[in-house]
């Protein structure tokens, strides 16, 4: 069980003798086996006074004295147990819960001021629950959902609140209905003081469930085809962001001394050919357009364009 393997080497144990039982209430027991076992034995822990709990208070606080924080934890671990009962629909293991608010109640004990005029029953819950919110959050899902104020607030009163809406519907369609309409939607940001699309996230979160990323490698039928074969990014794969890299350099230094290799009528009739955009869109002049401006046949433009290619493509491969 979790409780045992997580070790709560504190759990508390009391002794079937009654005679035992006075000396031992407050003892340290070696762990019980089992979660039933350490739940009945937390009921029978006897509770402290008013006047005890605030002499213990005193005690930790101005003293520190251990045994003191030892018997206001151990007075208080039924609470933990009866808070923990209220999780057990998150599908966690029940010895998990009251593990977590154990820790929670620890903290309480260490901040708790007897001179606030509060019982450590009032001051601990809240320890309790934060501690046991903080582990559903973790746990419950591999992908955790609830990271803000609002969305944490959401994910603890969504379920309730919309089994509380089925439970007021009239018509029986409405109680078979999964999805919140949009008046509840509405109701329900009011109530929790957040907005309409943290209420249908949130939904669209619980509602969800977790997708295994890379199938089994032992499994080579079709449906080992996982969501990483198509959510791959390929721009950001070193060896592509290398190539990328380098094309970037072949098109700006690269092509630059290319071009400088060349004499002046080869470099214009690349630059009009190839480079040349003009502002309407289209290119730079023609085979025949530059054979008028030179003077020669427009075949004879076109040999020099592709001596001044290779030329150019030799430069180039040098370059890289």
């Amino acid at each position: 069980m979790s409780l045992q393997n997580q070790n709560l080497a504190t759990a508390i144990a009391l002794p079937a003798c009654p005679q035992e039982a006075t000396a031992l209430s407050w003892g340290l027991l070696p762990p019980l086996g089992n979660l039933d076992a350490y739940i009945t034995a937390v009921n029978r822990m006897p509770l402290l006074t008013p006047a005890e709990e605030q002499q213990l208070a005193r005690d930790l606080r101005d003293h520190n004295q251990v045994e003191a924080a030892g018997r206001l934890v151990m007075s208080h671990l039924r609470l933990v147990v009866s808070i923990s009962r209220q999780y057990l629909g998150y599908g966690l293991p029940h010895g998990d819960l009251i593990q977590e608010g154990n820790l929670g109640l620890m903290k309480a004990v260490k901040r708790f001021d007897p001179d606030q005029g509060v019982r450590l029953v009032s001051y601990a819950m809240h320890w309790i629950k934060a501690e046991i919110h903080e582990y559903i959050l973790k746990n419950w899902r591999m992908v955790k959902v609830a990271t803000t104020k609002a969305q944490r607030k959401l994910f603890f009163n969504l379920r309730s609140m919309k089994q509380g809406f089925k439970a007021d519907a009239l018509d029986e369609a409405s109680t078979h209905r999964d999805t919140l309409s949009d008046a509840e939607v509405s109701l329900m940001a009011k109530r929790l003081n957040v907005k309409r699309e943290d209420v249908l996230e949130m939904e669209m979160r619980l509602s969800g469930g977790d997708v295994l990323m890379d199938p089994s490698p032992q499994d080579d039928s079709d449906k080992a085809f996982g969501p990483i074969a198509y959510l791959s990014d390929a721009q950001h794969e070193p060896t592509a962001m290398l190539e990328a890299q380098q094309h970037d350099r072949l098109a700006s230094d690269g092509l630059a001394m290319a071009l400088e290799g060349l004499d002046a009528r080869s470099r214009r009739i690349v630059e009009e050919r190839w480079l040349k955009v003009n502002d309407d869109g289209s290119g730079g002049m023609t085979l025949h357009d530059l054979a008028a401006e030179y003077g020669v046949s427009a075949e004879r433009i076109r040999q020099i364009e592709v001596a001044a290619m290779k030329k150019m493509k030799t430069a180039l491969a040098e370059f890289a």
